[in-house]
């Protein structure tokens, strides 16, 4: 019998969640249930299989090895697996700059 990994939302992940359904808010209300439900199945998955996601390559390259991520669309959903939990760090538009980003929102944590 496999062990199920417990999804953990962090704040920061909620923040950026947020940010983006405030986005389309006005541009495509219509969009936002289906965009969550897709995170929603994305997220559902890592409770079976917290490996699924890749090691986030920007981060691989400068060795480090502890993030990981799922895409879904346009977003990059990172997170970090640790025993049983994996912490939802953060959900970042692919199409910005990723390095800025990330870096600034993991040292933060």
């Amino acid at each position: 019998m496999s062990n199920s990994y417990f999804p953990i939302f962090t704040k920061f992940a909620e923040d950026d969640l947020k940010e983006i359904l405030d986005y389309f808010i006005d541009k495509s209300p219509d969009y936002i249930p289906k965009l969550v439900k897709r995170i929603e199945v994305r997220l559902e998955e890592l409770k079976s299989f917290p490996e699924k996601g890749r090691i986030v390559p920007e981060l691989e390259k400068k060795s480090i090895i502890d993030y990981r991520e799922l895409i879904e669309g346009n977003y990059r959903i990172i997170y970090h697996v640790k025993d049983l939990n994996v912490f939802i760090l953060s959900i970042i538009d692919g199409r910005r700059n990723f390095d800025e980003l990330i870096i600034t929102k993991l040292t933060r944590m």
